[in-house]
């Protein structure tokens, strides 16, 4: 078991094998297929360096003058497997999802670690809040949303040492 918090670095996921478990905290960001598109062609609304990706559209409920994450559970990455090269190359340390992704662009530069499916309330308990949101002209679960986790277990499913769970 391991504590990371992000930004990710170089050797934050070289230390990290297929099969750990991890308990993450700090800031990630959520990104589906619109918003992985968008990323691409307009550029990202944040700097992604170090960062950790949420393939996930969340439940969001508004209170007030923010929002709450009532669930986040992920979605299934590879849909997001054609824009994996150039987001990787935006400097971007881990990708979360479910059922894994092309493990060759990982080697060397970044680690998929995998949530479970269907444990979407589990998955908000470890969030502490919505930092912002940007892109949401693009619907609530295609949004980026911005999210302070703390302690969000994860398995590494993929490292960048070429070893993967899913072949």
């Amino acid at each position: 078991m391991r504590k990371l918090t992000t930004p990710l670095s170089q050797k934050d996921i070289l230390k990290l094998r297929a099969g750990d478990v991890v308990y993450l905290s700090g800031v990630i960001y959520t990104a589906r297929d619109m918003a992985h598109r968008r990323i691409i062609e307009l550029g990202p609304p944040v700097d992604l360096e170090g960062a950790v990706i949420y393939h996930c559209g969340p439940v969001v409920r508004e209170t007030g003058n923010s929002y709450e994450i009532v669930s986040a559970g992920p979605t299934t990455s590879a849909r997001m497997n054609s824009y994996l090269e150039e987001i990787l190359s935006l400097g971007i340390r881990g990708i979360i999802g479910k059922g894994g992704m092309n493990p060759e662009p990982f080697k060397g530069r970044a680690v998929y670690f995998a949530f479970t499916g269907g444990a979407g309330a589990l998955a908000a308990k470890s969030i502490k809040r919505v930092i912002d949101v940007f892109w949401l002209d693009l619907g609530v679960p295609e949004a980026i949303w911005v999210l302070e986790v703390e302690d969000f277990p994860l398995l590494v499913a993929i490292d960048p040492h070429g070893n993967s769970l899913y072949l």
